[in-house]
């Protein structure tokens, strides 16, 4: 045997029992680790399962919900619509509070409709677009029966030139101030609409109808050429 082969063959025994001797040591840790992972994975694919067909199942529920609403069923759709308010995710309950508060409105409720779009608008668990459309339905209740306060307090925030729901905010503001009597603010607020030409196109027509019903009323006149 030639010296290289020897020492080929020692250092491969070394080798072997430095490595039974670390897997005597460490083996069954190693093994703990191992199955620790798999069990980490399968329980997170499970998670992840679990959570889907949830969302599902609360999704197929809350379109049970809103025909029954249609349909007419308003008491049942109320307690369809309750039990995902209780159980459901942050979204899904936001959503069935919503629709808890239309059907209520369908029914002349407004101040029961009012709490809940402000329940959602409060409850920092639910999406902030969800929360603002909430708060843009609150104030529009409020033009009904509250006052320019108690709308500005809710929309001022989303009045910014760059708040995704500028137009709505402004609209409730501008009804609030319409109902109110002050025509000068109210035509601010419409003005400010129908000029903004990255608002809807609709939105933008009817300002510029609530601007005519404000000169007709002796308001101030929004020339038609002003508006882009």
């Amino acid at each position: 045997m030639s010296d290289d082969s020897f020492f080929r063959e020692v250092n491969e025994e070394l080798r072997s029992d430095r490595a039974q001797a670390f897997w005597s040591a460490y083996g069954k840790y190693i093994i703990t680790v191992a199955v620790v992972i798999v069990l980490a994975i399968a329980g997170w694919r499970g998670w992840e399962y679990y959570q889907t067909t949830e969302t599902q199942r609360q999704g197929d529920a809350y379109l049970a919900a809103i025909d029954l609403a249609q349909d007419g069923s308003r008491e049942e759709a109320l307690v369809a619509l309750g039990e995902l308010e209780a159980d459901a995710n942050p979204t899904y309950r936001a959503l069935a509070r919503m629709r808890h508060a239309a059907v209520l409105l369908e029914g002349d409720d407004k101040e029961a409709a009012a709490a809940l779009y402000d329940e959602v608008a409060a409850d920092n668990g639910v999406p902030s677009d969800l929360r603002d459309m909430a708060t843009i339905r609150a104030a529009m209740v409020f033009v009904d029966i509250g006052t320019v306060d108690d709308v500005s307090s809710r929309v001022q925030r989303l009045t910014a030139p760059s708040a995704p729901y500028r137009g709505s905010a402004r609209e409730a503001l501008g009804l609030a101030h319409y109902k109110a009597g002050d025509l000068e603010a109210a035509f601010t607020e419409f003005k400010t609409i129908a000029d903004d030409v990255n608002l809807p196109t609709g939105l933008r027509q009817r300002s510029g109808i609530l601007l005519d019903v404000i000169a007709s009323k002796g308001g101030p006149v929004y020339e038609q050429g002003e508006q882009g």
